[in-house]
């Protein structure tokens, strides 16, 4: 049961003091199971004040509203909490028997609640998507869904170059294929989309990653050091199973999971406005830290913030 500690620090800098519209945050992860928060604490500079509300998926949502003009915004997360990670399971063993092979139905009561999580949502009009994810059925006979899965994850990781991409918003599936790059973002989205075209249901996981195993490597996992993206399949039997196409991880070990939905635009970690010329702005930097340690890590110290909220 390691204990993880994340400082999530994000500045953006202006030429002059501008005004601030309400700025949205989805930093706090979801409790759970397997991941117990311990504490969760956002201070901001200039002073803001903070309402929570719950979106549609059930995230925890923080709206800052800012009175003061600035020519600098400076916002910080401070999470600590337990993991109890799951040893990577046997997927196959875990599915319902009627799911074992793709193409298969889901139950009809889980019909309505999975809803639009298996419908696709953006354009494939040459089925580029639909015939990459039909490399992965057997021409052998049936396609065992576990083994499909895990085949898809793989390949993104072996077949993709990953890149780190500053610029705002998710490239369409249909790009990274002809790319065969992109950012983590990219790639669960080109996961989901695949899924979805083979009838199965799957949502955009945003959070962190960490790895206790490799804290001290000189090849850490790819995403460590930055917000990460990944992708929910619901399989019958095993329920809501993570998989991590950028490092072809199964399960969620090494992931802390914050925002859950149907699409990336609506699991964006910080987005807001400003009131200034278009040119006023002059760039952002982020910088997450992650500390891995069994016996209590703590988030290194921050400077004097003007606002401290702890929820």
């Amino acid at each position: 049961m390691p204990r993880v500690a994340i400082r999530h620090r994000t500045e953006y800098r202006y030429a002059a003091p501008v005004s601030f519209g309400d700025h949205r945050l989805m930093t706090r992860p979801r409790d759970s199971h397997d991941l117990r928060l311990i504490e969760a604490t956002l201070s901001f500079s200039p002073h803001a004040t903070l309402r929570w509300k719950h979106d549609v998926f059930g995230n925890s949502v923080a709206v800052a509203s800012f009175a003061e003009a600035a020519d600098t915004l400076l916002i910080e997360s401070r999470i600590v909490l337990d993991h109890f990670p799951r040893e990577p399971a046997d997927l196959a063993a875990m599915v319902e028997p009627y799911a074992e092979t793709i193409p298969f139905a889901y139950a009809p009561e889980e019909v309505p609640d999975l809803g639009r999580m298996a419908e696709r949502h953006f354009p494939d009009p040459d089925h580029a998507v639909d015939l990459w994810a039909k490399k992965f059925l057997s021409t052998e006979g049936p396609t065992r869904t576990a083994d499909l899965l895990v085949a898809m994850t793989h390949a993104i990781k072996s077949d993709f170059t990953y890149e780190a991409r500053d610029e705002e918003g998710t490239r369409p599936p249909t790009e990274t294929l002809a790319l065969s790059r992109g950012a983590c973002r990219d790639f669960a989205l080109l996961m989901m989309e695949a899924c979805r075209s083979l009838g199965l249901a799957a949502r955009f996981v945003s959070g962190y990653l960490y790895d206790a195993a490799l804290a001290e490597s000189d090849t850490p996992v790819v995403g460590g050091g930055a917000t990460h993206a990944w992708v929910d399949v619901y399989v019958p039997g095993a329920g809501w199973v993570e998989f991590d196409p950028t490092n072809g991880l199964i399960g969620g070990r090494n992931l802390v999971r914050v925002a859950v939905a149907r699409q990336p635009a609506q699991a964006i970690p910080i987005s807001g406005s400003f009131i200034g010329r278009p040119d006023d702005f002059l760039g952002l930097s982020v910088e997450v830290t992650v500390e891995v340690g069994q016996g209590g890590a703590t988030p290194p110290p921050a400077p004097e913030p003007a606002a401290v909220e702890t929820a």
